[in-house]
């Protein structure tokens, strides 16, 4: 049963993954409007030409990743091997605490953002805590 939690998560972060790494690459403008507001993704998109070219860019390379890692989460999703699913989960739960922190400690200290980090933070520990639930799964099934 551990198996298929491992792969029920890995195809829903995938999902997420892919789903917002297209949404950044090919509609920035109105994911930024959706989640920011249109007076700070106002801001977000940059006052000159260049700054907007080299901020489009940056965000496009930055979807292109999520789009990616979208997709090696689907591959990661067919691997049956146990001991590579608990390491995977513990390095996933590292990255969206990792993640958690960053916001934290740097992007509540921006003034255009600031009250878009709480908000995000919960998504962090969401996340976080889907693979340490499979985690905790697997070792009650591992030990009893």
């Amino acid at each position: 049963m551990g198996s298929s939690a491992f792969f029920i998560i890995c195809i829903l972060h995938s999902a997420i993954a892919t789903t917002c790494g297209g949404f950044i690459m090919f509609y920035l403008k109105e994911i930024s409007v959706l989640g920011h507001g249109i007076e700070t993704a106002k801001k977000m998109m940059g006052s000159t030409p260049h700054d907007q070219l080299l901020i489009q860019t940056s965000d496009s390379f930055a979807g292109l990743l999520l789009f990616v890692i979208g997709l090696l989460l689907f591959m990661v999703a067919f691997v049956k091997d146990r001991e590579f699913q608990n390491f995977f989960a513990k390095g996933l739960i590292l990255i969206h605490l990792s993640v958690a922190l960053w916001r934290v400690f740097f992007e509540r200290k921006l003034e255009d953002l600031a009250y878009d980090w709480p908000r995000q933070l919960v998504g962090d520990f969401v996340l976080g805590l889907s693979w340490l639930f499979f985690l905790v799964y697997s070792w009650r099934e591992k030990y009893d």
